[in-house]
């Protein structure tokens, strides 16, 4: 999965894709703006994420809109879109965005379900971003979920973090760690989800 909140751009997006696709990989590209909505290429699918516990509604459905509203075509059958709850304050989407992040595990749990049930979004991103999150709230929503895929991502350092996070969300998603710490990182929290 390609994607970020800050100084992402079509053209570095174009040349992490020639850089990562000839590995053979399914390609996600989860685009912050309209403008880094790719479709050609590599890409697989495209993950459009509404941001569900903000009161700006561009990040529910206001960048959507303008995205549709200025694009020639668009693939649908590539289109996949997330339920983002962002739970980091000082993460760079949580202050783009104007997340509230202030959540009880109960909050957590009401968005998700509201994300499955009414607004049957196919998956549910719990955005920790950087930090790692409370096991027992990753545990509220998904419980909380019956249709949905849960995808949990934040702060995950090591194979334990990971085998605890990948025992609760159907999906794990390491970030930083890679970039700070390299890609032995990643082989260990690979090994200890399979």
């Amino acid at each position: 999965m390609l994607s970020g909140t800050l100084n992402v751009t079509r053209e570095n997006l174009h040349e992490l894709l020639d850089l990562v696709s000839a590995y053979g990989l399914p390609l996600v590209v989860e685009p912050a703006s309209p403008d880094c909505a790719i479709f050609e290429g590599a890409v697989d699918h495209l993950f459009v994420p509404s941001v569900l516990n903000t009161n700006d509604v561009r990040w529910i459905v206001g960048k959507h809109y303008a995205w549709l509203r200025h694009a020639s075509s668009v693939d649908w059958e590539m289109v996949v879109p997330e339920a983002y709850i962002v739970l980091n304050p000082n993460s760079a989407v949580g202050r783009v965005t104007g997340a509230d992040c202030a959540l009880a595990r109960e909050d957590v749990a009401a968005f998700a379900e509201v994300a499955d049930r009414y607004f049957r979004f196919p998956i549910v991103y719990l955005e920790y971003s950087g930090i790692y999150g409370d096991p027992l709230i990753v545990q509220a929503a998904s419980e909380a979920i019956e249709h949905a895929i849960l995808y949990y991502g934040g702060g995950i350092r090591s194979a334990e973090q990971a085998a605890e996070m990948g025992g609760i969300a159907d999906t794990i998603v390491v970030g930083n760690a890679v970039y700070e710490e390299g890609i032995d990182v990643l082989r260990a929290t690979v090994r200890a989800v399979q």
